[in-house]
């Protein structure tokens, strides 16, 4: 008797279609070989979804999303909308999507392929070792607080308000702790305590929750020296907690460990299985349809909503590894160096699939 389960799928924009069609090709194999169902429903968000309905995020695509099982995301945005007024743009569904499922904390692990060390900027005894997450807090801060713009006497000001309950840190820091205690025990925080005083509440807070975890060692980072260091010696970190705005910002910097952003995958998770699942990598929509978009972090993050909301660990493994063999043996043109042979976006996952098969 197979277990089905239901994924929505939420391709987007620019090469949205063509990374998420290579991971549910991906899907569609561990079906044959594992004993489960998935049933995919395909719904709309971002720039495709305000040009169709007139808003980022419509109802229809939040009632599927919350009736799944998990959500499976391609990227959202473009320059096409811009100019669009806030309230009308495809970040727009992002943060809809987050607020709306209760998705507070952001995974993004962070892991040095094999051969791929000449792909970074890093020398490569610096990536040597390069294994970490970083856990963002996904519903709080500044981007989520007031935003004003007003003119005055004086002329025109802009502000945005960043607040954070005690809540809303509480849980990001106990699932930080949690991941750390599953990987080498060792959880960086990451903060501008010198300066903010919600950084110095977030301190305070790991503080008081860090005796709760005595096999984990905790330390504290100014965000600047963070930055700093992870070029420097990335291969100390083992997970990093942080806020919302800071943790966008260093987990972008910690893609390029890599060598590439096309690997990266990411998980955005909430109290419960459920989960948004979703490259690192924007839209490139000047790539669009041209069959050249690196599928690898979408497929990757196939692989995370198998070992998160479906408690698949054995075949999310199979997932990662074949595509660790396929990365040894061919190039995306991302990843290609000059006058070298890359492959398509569906020759790719149709490799991954084949190292699947064996």
């Amino acid at each position: 008797m197979k277990t089905t389960y239901q994924i929505a799928l939420i391709p987007g924009d620019g090469i949205g279609p063509e990374i998420v069609a290579e991971a549910v090709k991906v899907l569609k194999q561990i079906e044959r070989t594992e004993s489960v169902q998935f049933e995919f429903s395909e719904v709309y968000a971002g720039g495709i979804a305000i040009d169709k309905f007139g808003e980022p995020l419509p109802d229809n695509t939040l009632t599927t999303a919350r009736l799944a099982d998990a959500v499976l995301l391609g990227a959202v945005g473009g320059p096409k909308w811009d100019q669009n007024p806030s309230h009308l743009r495809p970040e727009k569904a992002l943060l809809g999507l987050r607020k709306e499922l209760g998705l507070y904390s952001n995974l993004r692990p962070v892991t040095l392929i094999s051969g791929m060390e000449a792909r970074s900027t890093l020398k490569a005894e610096v990536l040597s070792g390069v294994d970490l997450i970083v856990v963002r807090e996904l519903t709080g801060g500044i981007y989520f607080g007031e935003k004003k713009r007003e003119k005055t006497a004086q002329g025109e000001f802009a502000s945005d308000l960043l607040i954070y309950h005690e809540h809303e840190i509480e849980r990001i820091v106990h699932q930080a702790f949690s991941i750390a205690q599953n990987r080498k025990k060792h959880l960086t925080s990451v903060d501008k305590a010198n300066v903010l005083e919600s950084s110095r509440f977030w301190r305070e807070i790991v503080e008081r929750i860090a005796p709760e975890y005595p096999d984990v060692q905790v330390n504290h980072m100014l965000v600047d020296n963070c930055a700093m260091q992870l070029l420097l010696r990335p291969s100390s970190f083992d997970v990093i907690v942080t806020e919302n705005m800071f943790g966008d910002i260093l987990s972008d910097e910690a893609a390029m460990l890599t060598g590439s952003i096309g690997l990266l995958p990411s998980a955005s998770l909430g109290e419960g299985t459920k989960g948004m699942y979703e490259p690192v990598h924007g839209s490139a929509p000047d790539i669009a349809g041209k069959g050249i978009a690196n599928p690898a972090a979408t497929i990757l993050s196939a692989a995370l909503l198998l070992r998160h909301s479906l408690g698949m660990e054995t075949a999310a493994q199979k997932i990662e590894s074949a595509v660790q063999k396929v990365l040894s043996q061919v190039r995306t043109a991302d990843l290609a160096a000059e006058n070298e042979e890359s492959v398509s976006t569906q020759e790719f996952g149709d490799r991954v699939v084949a190292a699947l098969s064996k």
